[in-house]
């Protein structure tokens, strides 16, 4: 009988309990990508989340506000898990595309209500693309508003891409996962509805049960509803026209033989009046300036109107103190200069004053003005400027107020002439304005006007201190050059009525949502201001925080009633 030799030549090596097992080659790629995985799912979740319940103004920003359950989420969940698989992809897609353009519109909104004090309007505000990047250009070059066109691009390809993504790869996850999903969902939409009957908040004013893209989406289609009919509403309020018979003879009697000037000061709002952060400089300077032209024998009184507009759409402003009509967006103001309504430029130029625009920041045609009543328009070219640029502005006030005495009101034997002029110096973004020179070495601006010693000449746009001296000496400028104008150029016959168009933007006023405006007549002839008595407007360059306050389309009809026959 043979016996095998078939037998292990060693018997291996058993490991013990203690010893640790090397994983794999094979292994650890797999680990890692399931690791990854799953912090791509949160990633996608945590952004899904953020853009849902993301707030449009920049002061709620805050980790609270985001502690709140979607019912977008929810809702969406529903959906994947009740259509069919092959559709759950294509659902997808059309979701990220919802949330990316209400992120995108919300985004849009914050920046409105930062700087204008209100919500993006989502059929009328289209227009204003074209100022805003006539403003980037005015301000920093052709080079900047590319660069502002480029980085926006990118920003919103980029918004959309990533919520496509987000909804994607969550999708992908309850698709996959359908028993657990239903269950997470079904416990969450409880915990909503519950939520939701007790209006619970950890933020005051928005439950934890939110609704936020839902609601910001509802909120948007009836405002686009009202803008669509406001073209119809404007019609009506525009055919009211208490003084669109009156003849010429019965017109501004109590102005003749005086040269009347409108002045709009930039950005000169409420704030700068009344604010003690900028008292020291803007108060100082309208204190100052009323000594001296009480001195020189002049009178004023002065109150406040509510601007349609803040932050900027300064024509807004002008269009409704002219016309006497509400003009709070680019659709009215398109009505208001194809019709026939008017304005206190048509009626001095009825009564047979001479009227001009001085217009510093027109850079182009500017066909309304022969709607506003303007025989004579001087824009950016007109009026000549050779020197330097201070911030957003292509003239300083100085300069502009002298080419005005020199093209129009310095000539002799001329009819009493009736101005609108646009001071701009204070328009952001702000930059150190020059000092005042001598009237008469003005000259075409190249000697005259140079940057204070060791100011860069930069722009200044931000929330700083710096900002707002920068805003506040800007202000303290323009008021000083008109007041200065008043007294050297100034006589019997002048007539100066002074305003803000807007308050300017919310970083420099806590983003206050009052809308008014110091408004101030000036003149030597005391019947000027005797007629005005009714106003109740108090006395003196700067109105107190309880001056009477009358919305700024108010204006044309109480002062063509207070210089009527």
């Amino acid at each position: 009988m043979t016996l095998s030799t078939d037998l292990p030549t060693s018997i291996p090596e058993q490991r013990t309990s203690t010893e640790t097992i090397e994983p794999g080659e094979p292994e650890a790629p797999r680990n890692r990508r399931r690791y990854v995985g799953w912090g791509l799912t949160v990633l996608a979740g945590v952004i899904l989340l953020f853009t849902l319940v993301l707030p449009n103004e920049f002061r709620n920003f805050t980790p609270a506000w985001f502690l709140r359950i979607p019912v977008e989420a929810l809702l969406g969940t529903a959906i994947v898990l009740a259509v069919p698989r092959r559709f759950g992809r294509i659902a997808a897609v059309l979701a990220g595309v919802a949330v990316g353009i209400v992120t995108i519109l919300k985004v849009i909104d914050m920046f409105f209500i930062l700087f204008m004090l209100r919500s993006a309007d989502p059929v009328l505000d289209w227009t204003l693309l074209g100022n805003g990047m006539d403003f980037i250009t005015e301000s920093y070059g052709k080079a900047g508003a590319a660069g502002t066109v480029l980085v926006v691009a990118l920003l919103i390809g980029a918004v959309l891409a990533v919520t496509i993504w987000s909804t994607l790869r969550l999708t992908r996850l309850v698709v996959t996962h359908r028993r657990n999903a239903a269950v997470t969902a079904l416990v969450l939409a409880v915990a909503w509805v519950l939520l939701a009957v007790t209006n619970i908040e950890i933020v005051p004013g928005e439950p934890v049960a939110a609704k936020s893209a839902t609601g910001y989406t509802y909120y948007r289609a009836l405002q686009a509803r009202k803008s669509m009919q406001d073209k119809e509403t404007f019609a009506r309020e525009a055919a009211v026209d208490a003084f669109a018979g009156v003849p010429s003879t019965d017109l501004l009697t109590g102005l003749r033989g005086k040269d009347v000037v409108f002045a709009f000061v930039e950005s000169y709002g409420f704030s700068a009046a009344t604010d003690p952060r900028y008292q020291s400089e803007i108060g100082a300077v309208v204190d100052e300036g009323q000594k001296r032209l009480q001195a020189a024998g002049y009178a004023s009184r002065s109150g406040f109107l509510t601007s349609p507009t803040a932050g900027g759409g300064s024509w807004f402003a002008h269009a409704t103190f002219l016309s006497g009509l509400w003009i709070d967006n680019q659709q009215r103001y398109k009505s208001l200069v194809s019709s026939n309504r008017m304005t206190l430029g048509k009626a001095f130029q009825k009564a047979d004053w001479d009227t001009v625009g001085v217009m510093p920041g027109i850079i182009r045609k500017w066909p309304e003005g022969e709607y506003f009543g303007y025989e004579r328009v001087y824009g950016k070219e007109a009026l000549g400027y050779r020197g330097p640029r201070f911030g957003f502005a292509p003239m300083p006030d100085q300069y502009t107020l002298a080419q005005f005495q020199k093209q129009e009101r310095g000539k002799s034997g001329r009819s009493p002439l009736m101005a609108e002029i646009e001071l701009i110096s204070s328009h952001t973004p702000w930059a150190t304005p020059p000092n005042l020179v001598d009237w008469n070495a003005v000259g075409d601006g190249s000697r005259g006007f140079q940057p204070p010693s060791g100011d860069d000449g930069g722009s200044l746009l931000g929330g700083t201190a710096q900002a707002r001296a920068a805003y506040a000496k800007t202000i303290g400028y323009s008021l000083r050059s008109l007041i200065s104008y008043v007294e050297t150029y100034g006589d019997d016959n002048l007539v100066l009525v002074f305003l803000g168009d807007h308050q300017p933007t919310g970083n420099v006023t806590d983003n206050s949502r009052n809308f008014t405006v110091p408004i101030t007549i000036v003149a030597r002839d005391t019947a000027i201001l005797d007629r005005t008595a009714s106003w109740g407007w108090q006395d003196g360059l700067r109105p107190r925080p309880d001056a009477p306050v009358w919305k700024m389309s108010d204006f044309r009809d109480r002062f063509l009633t207070a210089f009527a026959k």
